[in-house]
């Protein structure tokens, strides 16, 4: 059977370390692919047009809502955002797994759209981690941090709506963790419900001389 690539969605709350923890993975695995999302905010110094997004124009963006070529999409302080369809699917097709870092909402109509995604939660081991991690960065003011805490907490209570919890306590131990548990979605059966189904006929046919 060809290898089909696969498209695992990971979310987590702020100061998880998605971000670090999806590159420490893609560093000692081949065969993922980072998905590239599509905005109208302009390049920083530094980014690149297909490396950090597709920039593109909000006439485009919209353009693209209206031929369904986003797999999710939403805005944040006047831009869109929004992960093009293609993209993913060329690179799956490829046979590269996909990685989307993406919020709860957006995981939720990748969902509805690809019901074979895998949704991975990355955390923190605990509450009092979570604050540590986010204070220790000294990039915000406490004020910020506070509000990431809340936002956390509010994000808290839809856990329970992903397939897998990976809690990352050791960075070496979770990024294995996560590659081993991506790679074994390649031998779910939701996968191969066909090529199962052929077998089991061929087999009957041949050693029980049945029809199934």
């Amino acid at each position: 059977m060809k290898k089909k690539g696969l498209l695992a969605v990971i979310s987590g709350f702020s100061g998880a370390g998605k971000g670090t923890l999806i590159k420490r993975m893609m560093g000692a695995h081949e065969g993922y692919a980072l998905s590239v999302s599509a905005t109208t905010r302009d390049p920083r110094p530094g980014e690149e047009d297909g490396r950090e997004y597709f920039f593109v124009t909000k006439e485009r963006f919209e353009e693209m809502i209206r031929d369904d070529a986003l797999i999710e999409y939403a805005g944040y302080q006047e831009n869109y955002y929004g992960t093009p369809k293609a993209f993913v699917e060329k690179r799956m097709a490829e046979g590269c797994d996909v990685i989307l870092e993406i919020e709860i909402q957006g995981a939720r109509k990748v969902r509805e759209k690809y019901p074979d995604a895998v949704l991975i939660f990355i955390t923190p081991p605990s509450a009092a981690e979570l604050r540590k991690r986010l204070a220790g960065r000294g990039t915000e003011t406490a004020e910020k941090v506070e509000k990431r805490l809340r936002r956390a907490a509010e994000e808290s209570r839809y856990m329970q709506d992903y397939d897998y919890l990976i809690v990352n306590d050791d960075l070496d131990e979770a990024a294995e963790a996560l590659h081993r548990l991506i790679d074994s979605q390649h031998r779910a059966m939701r996968l191969h419900a066909d090529f199962a189904v052929g077998l089991a006929e061929e087999m009957n046919r041949e050693f029980l001389k049945e029809e199934i």
